[in-house]
């Protein structure tokens, strides 16, 4: 029927594959439907083997990356027309294009597939999985990279195949999911795949690939809930510290995180007898505060993290900017007229930084999207037995995007055997442990502190040794067997 349907319909053809990316958003956070994504994959998979040419693969890989961008990562809108403060007029056209750019790397997989399809139906299935991943792979990489809404991220804990991840990373299990879809098209074969990867992948959650190290510390994650159209306004500056303030004395810790840029002005301008209260009410708890605000060295400037306390202050300053937001790409400068992006010009940190010492720990510290960035966030081990991120999501509202970060997150602390503290603006405020479960987590858009106890860990995973390159390895090994039986076209 499917056949016939497709066959009949160019049209029905493409919309088919637009419907599958938008259900394939489901399988990410908030909406947790990890079991879902084989049955995705399978869908765009017999899409594209039943596809005439190359011509209609790759259409068909344009409309499935569109239904998925557009649905998954619809809140750019949000970021460039509501807190960014361009019209609506070129705000949509711009997140349309945003969303189009992305769907080019499902596209380009398609293309590929149908241009050198192989004839038996085992190698279309590991062609299809090594190209999935290899488009995902891509779009973290080019252009400074997006890796949002890689296949891998919709497998983060409680899915069993998160016990891959220590070993392989988000792409690995991005390869992982695309193959049992692939192979689900010959039931007999897929369920039994899918059936012992799920096995393996809870045998793999059991190994301990690192281990606690020293005593417990207690946490306090601060979320401020500031409103992203008042954070940078001169009038509203006293009162954020106020509340900073307040939260800090009242939730005592020997580790405080608050946000990106909770205080929103350079180091230096900041009032030194704040600073000075802030050290104090640190070293009564013998620990350290970390929080969010701007540095400089001349005429560059930086999005930071700096600690006070008990320990030496100490600076981390952002080295992964986001386009657009943080620095301007060459030729766009007539683009950032157009939005109201404070501080768009930020400079680069080092590629590498010695974790923060604080509170009797090593802490590696990032900022906002770094830690979408698995081979970036390995950079600090073994040296560093926590991470911390700290986010400003205000500029995305109610939107997908906080819950899909958290995912993200855990994502990272499952690859490094780290726990992560998460302390945001307006939400995800979490805690995760190094299994890459979320402990505790703080509702979104309420103004509050989370509390935890956090231990250290030591080890290195065979990813945070290896990085991507056993995902690669893998991805190239399927790629390598599939093309050998290719053809022009499927059977």
């Amino acid at each position: 029927m499917l056949k016939t349907l497709l066959a009949k319909s160019r049209a029905a053809r493409y919309l088919i594959a637009a419907t599958i990316g938008v259900v394939g958003v489901g399988c990410f956070a908030p909406f947790g439907l990890f079991w879902l994504a084989p049955l995705v994959w399978l869908g765009l998979f017999v899409l594209l083997r039943e596809a005439d040419n190359p011509r209609q693969g790759l259409l068909t890989g344009l409309a499935f990356g569109m239904g998925f961008f557009l649905t998954g990562v619809s809140w750019v809108y949000v970021s460039l027309s509501v807190f960014g403060g361009m019209p609506w007029w070129m705000a949509g056209p711009a997140a349309f294009l945003f969303c189009t750019v992305m769907a080019l790397f499902p596209m380009a997989a398609g293309y590929v597939f149908k241009r050198w399809q192989p004839a038996a139906f085992w190698r279309q299935a590991l062609l299809f999985a090594a190209l999935i991943a290899a488009v995902d792979w891509l779009k973290g990489w080019i252009f400074t990279g997006f890796p949002w809404l890689t296949v891998g991220y919709s497998q983060a804990a409680p899915s069993p195949l998160a016990g891959f991840a220590p070993l392989v990373g988000v792409h690995g299990l991005s390869l992982l999911v695309a193959l049992s879809g692939a192979l689900l098209a010959r039931w007999r074969v897929g369920l039994p795949v899918i059936a012992a990867l799920g096995l393996a992948g809870f045998g793999l959650q059991q190994v301990a690939w690192t281990t606690p190290v020293g005593q417990p510390i207690s946490v306090a994650l601060v979320q401020g809930n500031v409103p992203q159209e008042m954070k940078f306004r001169p009038e509203a500056f006293f009162r954020t510290l106020d509340l900073y303030r307040e939260l800090i004395t009242q939730n005592p810790a020997q580790l405080t995180v608050l946000p990106e840029t909770a205080i929103p002005v350079f180091l230096d301008q900041i009032p030194p007898d704040y600073l000075d209260e802030l050290k104090a009410l640190a070293k009564r708890q013998n620990g350290d505060i970390i929080f969010g605000t701007l540095t400089g060295v001349g005429d560059s400037y930086f999005n930071s993290a700096v600690s006070i306390g008990n320990s030496p202050l100490q600076v981390y300053s952002k080295n992964h900017l986001v386009p657009f937001g943080e620095f301007i790409p060459a030729g766009f400068a007539w683009f950032m007229a157009y939005a109201n992006i404070p501080m768009s010009a930020f400079t680069r940190g080092p590629e590498v930084q010695t974790p923060l010492a604080v509170a009797g720990q090593h802490v590696a510290a990032n900022i906002c999207y770094e830690d979408v960035f698995g081979e970036e966030i390995i950079r600090t081990l073994p040296q560093a037995g926590i991470l911390a991120n700290l986010s400003n999501t205000a500029w995305f509202g109610r939107s997908l995007a906080q819950p899909q970060h958290l995912q993200i997150s855990q994502m990272r602390a499952a690859e490094t055997g780290r726990p992560m503290l998460r302390a945001t603006n307006t939400g995800m405020t979490a805690i995760i442990d190094a299994q890459g479960r979320v402990s505790a987590t703080l509702p979104a858009f309420t103004t509050g502190v989370l509390h935890g106890k956090v231990q250290a860990h030591e080890g290195m995973t065979p990813f945070a040794h290896f990085g991507n390159w056993l995902a690669l390895g893998l991805m190239l090994a399927l790629g390598v067997a599939g093309f050998a039986g290719r053809r022009r076209q499927a059977d």
